[in-house]
């Protein structure tokens, strides 16, 4: 009773920062739509509001989409995996850190979307574990996903699930190649890092947990391959940090000025 009080303490800190739970997510009709992001947030201020962009996207259709129906599903479909709005912290996080690291964009956008959509999130444990170098193959990815979501989906929106998700970890960086997917070792900036550090704090981790958990290995790095990116973070200014004997604390709170301020 008391570990099952403490996995639904961790959910409940984790969809207050904008995680999201489920068997459903956006990955049955569309990636993590890291171009339409990438132009939505050029064209945007820092102070847009979720209405702001609605418009920006339907109205102004920035994103050159070619129908109204498609610039309203587009809307939808960003909102699901970013939130779009700065009410919810880790969209605020993901704007800020968005700004100080131009390269780190892609694992950071991916970082997002695993956080926020369930179903891209149920492939971390087969794309993670398969060595640099080695060919993605399409039904361990599809029994990873039919694990998650038991009867819920039928086959045939778990093959375009599967798709969807491969083309979202291809553009992270993960994988490569437009038909056989390869997997490659990703090299996190210092934006993802802090990112990842974040979305760990927003579960309760601290410590060396923080350093090992979920969103560090997916910049492919363990707890103690990790410590020369957070100690370039922390040059940076984004978090910190005391790492070294014995002792390992990381403060991420400055990475949300709206949090800290209330």
């Amino acid at each position: 009773m008391i570990h099952r009080t403490r996995i639904e303490d961790q959910t409940a800190a984790a969809e207050a920062a904008g995680f999201r739970f489920g068997a459903i997510g956006t990955h049955t009709s569309r990636t993590m739509m890291l171009a339409e992001l990438s132009e939505l947030l050029l064209h945007s201020p820092s102070h847009a509001t979720r209405a702001h962009y609605a418009h920006n996207i339907i109205e102004e259709n920035v994103l050159e989409k070619q129908t109204t129906a498609t610039r309203k599903l587009t809307n939808q479909r960003l909102g699901e995996l970013y939130g779009l709005s700065r009410s919810i912290p880790i969209f605020r996080v993901l704007q800020r850190l968005w700004a100080e690291d131009v390269q780190g964009r892609p694992l950071m956008a991916l970082l997002v979307a695993l956080a926020r959509d369930p179903l891209l999130r149920a492939t971390i444990p087969c794309v993670l574990s398969l060595p640099q170098g080695q060919e993605l193959v399409r039904t361990r990815m599809l029994s990873e996903l039919r694990l998650a979501v038991g009867e819920r989906l039928n086959d045939s929106t778990l093959e375009k699930v599967a798709r969807n998700a491969s083309s979202s970890w291809t553009q992270s960086g993960h994988l490569h190649g437009r038909v056989r997917k390869i997997r490659r070792r990703v090299d996190p900036s210092p934006g993802p890092v802090a990112l990842a550090l974040w979305m760990g704090h927003s579960e309760g981790l601290a410590g060396e947990q923080l350093l090992g958990c979920q969103w560090c290995r997916v910049l492919d790095r363990t707890a103690s391959g990790i410590v020369d990116e957070v100690l370039l973070a922390k040059q940076r200014g984004l978090v910190h940090a005391i790492i070294g004997g014995g002792v390992v604390e990381v403060d991420v709170r400055g990475l949300d000025s709206d949090s800290v301020a209330r």
